[in-house]
């Protein structure tokens, strides 16, 4: 992760789940509204997509474990230097364990949601603790680097640990959109930084490099890190208007249809009698 792609890989993860989320809860939310949605065929509909949701974030953090372990200058799953006697490129495997406590958040979701041998509760707990351990290893990470990089990823535990509390108040109060939406935000917000921190510790090739020592770029930052969760929100804003605008747009539709349906039915329950 010491490197600009480092930070934009784990950084696409979260955009790519805060931007499906920011999707997924308004549709859930809108479809139970409609009292002529076929709760089962919506509730099969949404299992399926918990599943399929599953599945791609077990995927994404192994490939996140892998790369790390795997790049040239990973530790190759070698945690101890014999011939040095001491820790073998222990960012690295920090980064592994945040990436391996996501995919086992993978692995639950996937058990929960194709069997019922596990609690539903039990997604969200294990997510929490996913982003809580994801916060631990960065707090304990970020310990004598220069101030700007210090900074940066202070204010990064802020959305880690917000999104933490946010999964697991929804361990207990399940389905409501306010809290999905906060904890979509934050995901996003983590994704966002996660790129800002890449530029500006790592900018790629023809840009100038930060000040670390400079008080100016710590504010400037502070206050960039307000604009990236303003776009988050507004992100949000805008998903929700699409979602909702679409559901309407395909439940005044729906009414005419079954009318039609029901007139046929009753004009050959009609002739039926006639028989």
């Amino acid at each position: 992760m010491a490197s600009f792609k480092g930070h934009a890989l784990p950084g696409f993860f979260f955009l790519f789940f805060g931007l499906w989320w920011s999707v997924k809860y308004p549709l859930k939310y809108f479809c139970r509204r409609k009292k002529h949605t076929s709760s089962v065929r919506s509730k099969a509909g949404f299992q399926r997509l918990e599943f399929s949701e599953a599945v791609i974030k077990m995927a994404f953090a192994l490939i996140g474990m892998t790369a790390e372990q795997f790049v040239p200058e990973g530790p190759h799953l070698k945690l101890y230097n014999y011939e040095k006697k001491q820790w073998d490129h222990l960012r690295n495997w920090q980064h592994s364990t945040m990436y391996f406590f996501f995919a086992l958040s993978g692995l639950v979701d996937i058990v929960a949601y194709s069997t019922k041998a596990l609690p539903v509760a039990l997604d969200r707990m294990v997510l929490s603790l996913a982003v809580f351990v994801e916060g631990l290893v960065f707090y304990y990470h970020i310990h004598g680097r220069t101030m700007l990089d210090f900074h940066v990823h202070q204010l990064l535990l802020v959305a880690i640990y917000g999104g933490a509390v946010c999964l697991f108040i929804e361990v207990f109060f399940r389905g409501i959109l306010v809290l999905e939406m906060l904890r979509t935000s934050l995901c996003l917000l983590q994704g966002s930084w996660f790129w800002q921190i890449g530029f500006v510790l790592y900018p790629p090739s023809g840009s100038s490099e930060w000040n670390q020592t400079d008080h100016n770029n710590v504010m400037f930052l502070t206050m960039c890190f307000c604009w990236h969760y303003a776009f988050a929100l507004l992100i949000i804003a805008m998903n929700y208007t699409i979602v909702n605008w679409v559901v309407r747009s395909k439940m005044k539709r729906a009414p005419t249809v079954e009318i039609g349906l029901l007139k046929t039915s009753e004009r050959d329950q009609e002739s039926e009698d006639e028989i």
